[in-house]
């Protein structure tokens, strides 16, 4: 089951930290700060370079530790509170399916860096190799949860609101 467990949190751990990497780089065919800086200013995040920045740091940061099996929950909570965001900002408007830029993908993100926030890392982490951490014990994993949730509604209250509902520029946002 570790071995499963481990399979899992990378490939989940490893795609968001790319399109993290997208952001602040611009590797894997994204747009770096600046372009994806303009995306963000087009739906409102004021400046967007520092809002891409914020995201790209958040993805990359959160699907590493969470391919590594590193501070326990930090990593899947920074996943969460990223695709809270762009959920709300991008892809609710659009339906359900990915074909259409729905929530499909972003809700599917959140579903699996639930399942093995609370699910457990399995055998095969960095955490169990240096021992226990502080962000494993206890209900310490729910306050993870609850502050991505504070900081994302923090974030989209954030955004301007003098801007199109629809952008045409569409970089990729999970």
């Amino acid at each position: 089951m570790s071995a499963a467990v481990l399979i899992a949190r990378l490939i989940l751990g490893l795609g968001v930290a790319s399109h993290g990497a997208q952001k602040l780089f611009g590797w894997f065919g994204g747009h770096g700060p600046a372009g994806t800086g303009a995306f963000m200013e087009s739906l409102g995040f004021r400046p967007g370079a520092f809002f891409a920045v914020a995201a790209g740091l958040g993805e990359l940061a959160g699907g590493i530790l969470l391919a590594a099996g590193f501070l326990g929950g930090l990593g899947p909570a920074l996943v969460i509170m990223v695709m809270l965001v762009a959920i709300v900002t991008v892809h609710l408007r659009n339906g359900f399916f990915a074909s259409n830029n729905g929530i499909e993908l972003p809700a599917m993100v959140i579903a699996g860096a639930l399942a093995l926030d609370f699910g457990g890392m399995g055998r095969y982490t960095v955490d169990r190799l240096l021992g226990p951490d502080i962000f494993t014990f206890g209900s310490i994993r729910l306050y993870l949860i609850a502050g991505a949730v504070i900081v994302a509604l923090l974030t989209l209250a954030a955004r301007h609101r003098d801007v199109l509902p629809q952008q045409t520029a569409k970089p990729s946002s999970t």
